[in-house]
């Protein structure tokens, strides 16, 4: 169904994505290298870098349903969730410095509760921030095409931004290093990153628009409102399934960076390497971004035990598979149109369980085949990404239509309290299964029992989460016939005169 008075500008599609290409900046460097930064540079134990994943993320995912009922109640001219964007983007950015910042001569102790407290208020700023954002997608148009297409444009966003950060920030954090170390590498990087957040949040602020208001206009109390989301069938499906998705997202993270950097053959990398010309010592003269990997990978086969060549094999894959993804992504708004949300992302996630377990029969020197099931796996799981989140704005309108009140904050909330529940759990899950299964100790990172590890979870538990994604997707009830009758029956409501 398509709403002529609801459709989006350009600019305002373009301004609202902006808001999660800032996001990205924290939450992928915090899914691909923030484990192996506690463990690293800040010198961490595995035991102690899970806890610091932990504990913040638990403590933010148990924060979202509050910030969820503040938002739903915040009342200023900009809106209700438009505001939140704006107030927190200059603390976003400090701290998100700060967390990244190793402080040196501190013992132990201190150096723990710095890094539990600097990663527990980020993601604190993280849920105050983006919790009202995605909400913002779900009041800024009724229109279902015009959803799935905002979407579309978010995601193309966070996708860039994610090239960037997978590409980009270990040959910064190396050409910072240069002449230093590693902890100012990682700060300078992430000072750029925190800018570069600034400047996103604020334009989407002053791009974006809500035209979405709640019918009935009584209010009701976060109790009532929890109670009735309890009765909403399709949010616990996706509740559920939000956990396990985003629980492999960070579980595929921590292990795809020790499988690269440990079970893949460094000599075929640098095969790989020198076929696309990332090998010369001539190399960072044009400034391309090729010449600027290859600027760090410059050394030759005697020097391959100490070189950047793993670094740099995992940033091009890290942008070969971000770059499919952003131009398959582009694709989801159509697919979404002709089959349904449902039966995409359904599909999407069955193939992905099928490339996961293809990842286990891998040799140690197949890179051609790494990047060719990277890109076949960006392929099949793209379209999700954006559907996934118009389903969310699905579950909204379901609650309303159910109870005819509008609560977009508080389902979202719950469906981030279950998102940074998932994210918990997968870092600490990665770290756990690696010290409980393959005795894993930081200090033997090359041994056989844990280079064997990397090996499993980069590939059967994570095509084992797929398939339980899989499954609840199948479950959920709200496919295309339904999200249709329900959009038209809620804005029969709308369009009716208010009493009194």
């Amino acid at each position: 169904m398509s709403d002529p008075a609801q459709k989006l500008s350009l600019t305002e599609k373009l301004g609202y994505s902006c808001g999660d290409a800032a996001a990205n900046f924290v939450f992928m460097t915090m899914i691909l290298f923030q484990s192996a930064f506690y463990t690293d540079v800040f010198g961490l134990s595995a035991g102690a870098a899970a806890a610091i994943l932990l504990w913040p993320r638990l403590w933010d995912a148990f924060f979202d349903p509050v910030m969820g009922v503040l938002a739903d109640r915040t009342d200023t001219r900009w809106g209700k969730f438009r505001p939140w964007v704006l107030w927190t983007a200059g603390p976003w950015a400090i701290v998100m410095i700060l967390a990244y910042t190793t402080p040196i001569g501190w013992g132990m102790g201190t150096m723990l509760a710095y890094a539990a407290i600097t990663n527990t208020v980020l993601m604190t700023l993280y849920s105050m921030n983006n919790m009202p954002y995605s909400a913002l997608g779900g009041v800024m148009t009724a229109d279902l095409n015009e959803r799935a297409r905002l979407n579309s444009f978010r995601f193309v966003a966070a996708n860039i931004a994610q090239f960037i950060v997978g590409g980009f920030t270990l040959p910064l954090v190396a050409k910072f290093a240069a002449g230093h170390d590693l902890r100012y590498g990682w700060r300078m990087t992430m000072t750029i990153w925190a800018v570069l957040c600034l400047i996103l949040f604020v334009t989407t602020f002053l791009t974006t628009r809500e035209r979405i208001k709640p019918v009935k206009t009584e209010a009701a109390s976060p109790k009532q409102d929890f109670a009735d989301l309890l009765k909403n069938s399709p949010w616990w499906i996706m509740a559920v399934m939000t956990l396990v998705h985003f629980a492999i997202l960070s579980f595929r993270g921590g292990a795809l960076y020790n499988y690269y950097h440990h079970y893949v053959d460094r000599a075929a990398m640098f095969d790989f390497l020198e076929k696309i010309g990332l090998t010369s010592p001539d190399l960072a003269k044009s400034g391309g971004v090729l010449d600027w990997l290859g600027y760090i990978v410059h050394g030759d086969r005697a020097q391959l035990a100490s070189s950047n060549v793993a670094d740099v094999f995992n940033s091009i894959v890290n942008m070969v598979g971000t770059a499919v993804t952003i131009t398959v992504i582009m694709l989801s708004a159509s697919f979404a149109a002709r089959f349904g949300k449902k039966a995409v992302a359904v599909a999407g996630f069955a193939l992905s369980t099928v490339n996961a377990f293809a990842f286990y029969l891998l040799a140690p020197a197949n890179t051609s085949g790494m990047l060719a099931l990277t890109i076949t796996g960006s392929i099949v799981y793209a379209p999700t990404i954006p559907l996934v989140w118009a389903i969310y704005a699905d579950v909204a309108d379901y609650s309303e239509w159910q109870t005819g009140r509008r609560f977009t904050g508080m389902v979202f909330a719950t469906i981030g309290f279950a998102l940074k529940s998932g994210l918990a759990i997968g870092s600490a899950g990665f770290l756990w299964v690696m010290a409980g299964l393959f005795n894993y100790d930081t200090k033997l990172a090359d041994a056989a029992n844990a280079v064997s590890g990397y090996h499993a979870c980069s590939s059967i538990v994570v095509g084992v989460l797929f398939l339980v994604c899989t499954v609840l997707l199948v479950v959920y009830k709200l496919d295309k016939k339904l999200t249709i009758q329900i959009s038209g029956e809620l804005a029969e409501r709308r369009a009716r005169p208010v009493a009194g």
